[in-house]
């Protein structure tokens, strides 16, 4: 099994998510983090005051699939989640040795 963390832009949600529901990955969890990387940052006026925004907001999709789905679940994020630009976000896969489903108690792909 492997562990998918997508840093995805916050208005790709939607997209993203329905696309990974279509080609059968139920279970994911979405969080909302910020970050800086290349995009920077940007800045805004408030009441007539300039701040510099240096870390963004985005959206942290997490999700665990079996090692042969790991290209189906990749390539559908990649294709849902792009506009072009700078700031898209990036995918992190990692390892995962177990997953057990608390309820059932069932462990492992069964648990997915």
């Amino acid at each position: 099994m492997k562990k998918i963390e997508a840093i995805i832009r916050p208005h790709k949600l939607d997209e993203v998510r329905e696309a990974l529901l279509e080609a059968g990955f139920r279970g994911m969890t979405i969080l909302e983090v910020k970050g800086v990387g290349r995009q920077k940052g940007h800045t805004e006026v408030y009441r007539g005051s300039e701040y510099k925004i240096d870390f963004l907001p985005k959206i942290k999709l997490e999700l665990l699939v079996p090692d042969d789905k790991l290209e189906s679940a990749l390539s559908t994020i990649v294709k849902s989640a792009k506009t072009g630009q700078v700031g898209d976000g990036k995918i992190f896969v990692l390892p995962a040795e177990d997953v057990i489903r608390v309820r059932t108690e069932e462990a492992g792909e069964d648990a997915l």
